[in-house]
């Protein structure tokens, strides 16, 4: 069996930088003139997240529900109004992605190479499936399959009714990959997949037929460290098309029926990235946040205030990009020109998970499992 080296982000970073300058990350600086005043509204602590282990744990919002899990296998049910808890479920796994929620369904991962579905109303188990290796992307669903990404670079389409297996696909993984794997996106009739090779796949949703393959940066450099390319990141999609970002160095626009690539850019990043009118606002590895023109890739500004800070994935909340960081601030940037307009600390401890909203509400999950709920209003 070929054997392969999974790297958490810290320690590749610190691998990155062991013959360089250390990475001091940026002071925070007063913000003249905000234009926002975010508050927290109610915070709690129902689990332990991911206990200091990398995962994708995430928290899936819907108007009557707050969804997150923990690495000692509980999910937890809490009202987004007020925090308190619904319901919790013991599944006795150790879970390492989602919640993700599909119609009736909550679907998560685990470390132990398998897919859980509980029941939306209660948490109780509708069904339990061993697939080959852990499941370290969150599992995703159009409520008749449930799509779910493998370590090993295996995807299977499985029954949402029953969990049992549809199709599989399968890509070789290179040698030195990301510890972590970018959530599938289901859009009407396909899935679109971002690979550890660097490549973005659409495949039937019903079948698992390739549609199509591109790449969105090929490995380069001499070692192994230099070569990895992972489209770890999330991707987005509009009505233009698709939007990807890889390790490797490479923010790419494809579309949607051809996967032919409109443009790229040479931007790296693992968190992510997000539509804020029309721009593309991306994360990259250093902490700098960029804003590129979605058409054309131009780059219409980039912030440097916030370098090496290990920002999460950009949000788009009403008129504004939230990003959060390792000492769980989050801060409100204006999309026209990146300026930092407001900021509050959230929780005490880093994000690295993506933010949800609902309704104006922003919801926030801590990698010790802390969750905060904030809302901002505007000054005069």
């Amino acid at each position: 069996m070929k054997r392969l080296l999974l790297l958490s982000l810290p320690a590749l970073l610190l691998a990155c930088s062991s013959s360089g300058p250390v990475r001091e990350p940026a002071e925070l600086t007063r913000i003249e003139a905000p234009a926002l005043k975010p508050r927290v509204v109610w915070d709690a602590s129902p689990g332990k997240g991911g206990d200091d282990q990398h995962t994708r744990l995430r928290l899936a919002v819907e108007p009557d529900v707050l969804l997150t899990a923990d690495v000692a296998g509980d999910v937890f049910a809490l009202n987004p109004k007020d925090g308190h808890r619904l319901w919790r479920a013991e599944t006795g796994a150790r879970i390492v992605s989602g919640p993700t929620v599909s119609g009736a369904l909550v679907l998560v991962g685990t470390l132990d190479a398998e897919v859980i579905a509980l029941k939306r109303a209660d948490g109780g188990q509708a069904w339990r499936v061993t697939v080959s290796s852990e499941v370290m992307a969150p599992p995703v669903s159009d409520g008749r399959i449930v799509v779910v990404r493998c370590g090993d670079g295996r995807v299977f389409g499985l029954s949402a009714e029953t969990g049992i297996r549809a199709w599989s696909f399968d890509r070789a993984v290179p040698p030195l990959t990301l510890r972590g794997l970018s959530a599938p996106l289901v859009i009407g009739g396909a899935v679109y997949v971002g690979l550890d090779n660097g490549r973005l796949a659409a495949l039937r949703l019903d079948t698992g037929e390739v549609l199509w393959e591109e790449v969105v940066a090929a490995p380069a450099g001499r070692s192994e460290l230099e070569r990895i390319v992972d489209v770890d990141a999330d991707p987005v999609v509009t009505r233009d098309g698709i939007y990807a970002v890889s390790f490797g160095g490479e923010v790419a626009a494809v579309g949607l029926t051809d996967g032919r690539v409109a443009w790229r850019r040479p931007v790296k990043s693992y968190s992510g990235v997000a539509l804020a009118g029309s721009n593309l606002v991306v994360t990259d590895e250093a902490g700098v946040v960029w804003a590129l023109d979605a058409q054309t890739g131009a780059a219409a500004w980039k912030q440097e205030a916030l370098k090496y800070r290990k920002l999460s994935a950009p949000l788009a909340v009403g008129e504004y990009v939230v990003v959060a960081d390792f000492e769980g601030y989050l801060h409100w940037l204006s999309p026209q020109d990146g300026r930092i307009v407001a900021r509050v600390r959230a929780v005490d401890e880093p994000v690295s998970a993506a933010m949800v909203e609902h309704e104006g509400r922003l919801y926030v999950l801590g990698e010790g499992g802390d969750i905060a709920a904030v809302e901002s209003r505007v000054l005069n």
